[in-house]
């Protein structure tokens, strides 16, 4: 079994543009795990002066791709969805993590779950990937 290496997923996460746009920080990676952090700002409010909903997926997102991502596949998603549950605070840090529920050949399911620093559920989320072929 391959042991994912957390150094090569940060460099990764630096490259990404809208995760790095974002703040989004790479906390930790496993074979079929990830767990990302993101400290919410004033700039990401909406209208109604909550934390945009949108943030709250883009952070789950980069989980469910790290985890999805963290074997010799390619893995691309195929469906997500997400179910908002608490309005986080501007100031707060919000923690996602992404883990792997079931794994074939083709196909990858995993569930994520935000949460703020007092361990309060935010969102939760599913995630299904398409599992193309071997990395090189």
């Amino acid at each position: 079994m391959q042991r994912t290496d957390l150094k090569t997923y940060r460099e990764k996460l630096a490259h990404d543009p809208y995760a790095k746009l974002l703040g989004v920080k790479l906390e930790k990676v496993e074979e079929g795990y990830a767990r990302v952090s993101l400290e919410l700002k004033e700039e990401f409010l909406n209208f109604l002066g909550y934390v945009h909903g949108g943030l709250i997926f883009s952070l789950a997102d980069q989980a469910f791709a790290v985890a999805s991502n963290s074997r010799e596949k390619v893995s691309v998603a195929l469906q997500m969805n997400i179910n908002f549950l608490k309005a986080p605070s501007i100031g707060d840090t919000l923690i996602a993590e992404a883990e792997e529920k079931s794994l074939s050949n083709k196909i990858g399911f995993y569930e994520i779950k935000v949460k703020n620093s007092a361990q309060e559920l935010i969102a939760q989320a599913q995630g299904i990937v398409y599992r193309k072929e071997p990395r090189g």
